[in-house]
């Protein structure tokens, strides 16, 4: 049935009442009513003091109710309206808030699914673990304060962000049951306070004698890069280019050179870097990523092959 639009008031203007602007889109009276008083749309009045509306409002409450349609909230079509933000600038904010919201239900039906693929005598002890990383943006903030905790000196926000990183997976989008378990396993792991105060330790002993921590930091980043394949190969730890490259980078920022002497004096000082804690640690980091060998494994790698060197 065509709806009739009544437009014969008198005004200057063709106007349209609420029950045509109603018949017109679809919308009910009372949802307009909430629009006119949340000030998403703006009739004007009658003599007889009832709102009326101009043509435009047709399509401007037809883009209303599609945004609303796309779980666009209120705020964010008043600001599409009024011009402070694009259409596709509110979508897009609107499509990442939901991706968020199902990276969430992502987390939590794995979850779900680590407890119910549990044996009866196993669930309880999968429940305490998974209840520290609950949610995977909360359980990578906890990864991430670890790590930022063992940075002690000055260093450009870069490079901390670099270190950080290397340490820290992104929780996977739809992560399996196994993926879930690894990365609550490494938050119950980092979550150690002796753990955190053997290498707060071996930090503090450090700053007092490198001298420059960046470089430090570029030349251990070369020599893990030199080992990953013969990791990957699965090599036994062992002299060579990566192990020579390792403890060169240490000795140059302490203002050393390679000698037996010098490597076994450099083995107390990052022997905690071979913590079990920490082995296990990078295990677990290449099963939430699916990295067949991780950089922090390789760093392990060439601290084994010092203490066989030293040894």
């Amino acid at each position: 049935m065509e709806v009739q639009v009544d437009v014969t008031d008198g005004t200057p203007d063709a106007a349209l009442g609420i029950g045509d602007l109603a018949g017109l889109t679809g919308v009910p009276v009372r949802t307009i009513r909430f629009y006119c008083d949340e000030g998403i749309l703006e009739p004007g009045r009658s003599a007889g003091g009832h709102r009326r509306f101009d043509r435009s409002a047709v399509d401007r409450l037809r883009l209303v109710r599609r945004l609303r349609g796309l779980g666009l909230g209120l705020p964010a079509i008043a600001a599409v309206l009024t011009g402070d933000r694009s259409l596709g600038e509110a979508v897009a904010a609107q499509r990442a808030a939901l991706d968020v919201e199902l990276a969430a239900l992502s987390w939590r039906r794995a979850s779900l699914r680590a407890v119910e693929d549990a044996g009866p005598a196993e669930r309880a002890a999968r429940l305490e673990l998974l209840a520290v990383a609950e949610d995977g943006a909360a359980a990578r903030d906890a990864l991430a304060a670890f790590w930022r905790r063992l940075v002690l000196v000055p260093a450009p926000a870069d490079l901390a962000l670099t270190f950080v990183s290397m340490g820290v997976p992104e929780p996977p989008a739809d992560p399996t049951p196994e993926q879930v378990l690894a990365y609550a396993e490494m938050v119950a792991l980092v979550g150690d306070r002796t753990l955190t105060r053997r290498l707060l330790a071996r930090g503090r002993a450090n700053v007092e004698e490198v001298r420059e921590e960046k470089t430090l930091l570029t030349g251990l980043g070369e020599a893990i890069v030199m080992a990953l394949p013969r990791v990957l190969a699965g090599e036994e730890p062992g002299p060579g280019e990566p192990l020579d490259r390792f403890v060169e980078a240490h000795a140059v920022v302490r203002g050393r050179r390679d000698t037996p002497g010098f490597r076994r004096a450099l083995l107390p000082r990052v022997v905690a870097d071979g913590d079990p804690r920490l082995r296990r640690y990078w295990d677990l980091f290449g099963v939430v990523t699916g990295e067949r060998v991780t950089g922090g494994a390789a760093h392990i790698w060439l601290v084994d092959a010092l203490g066989r060197s030293a040894g």
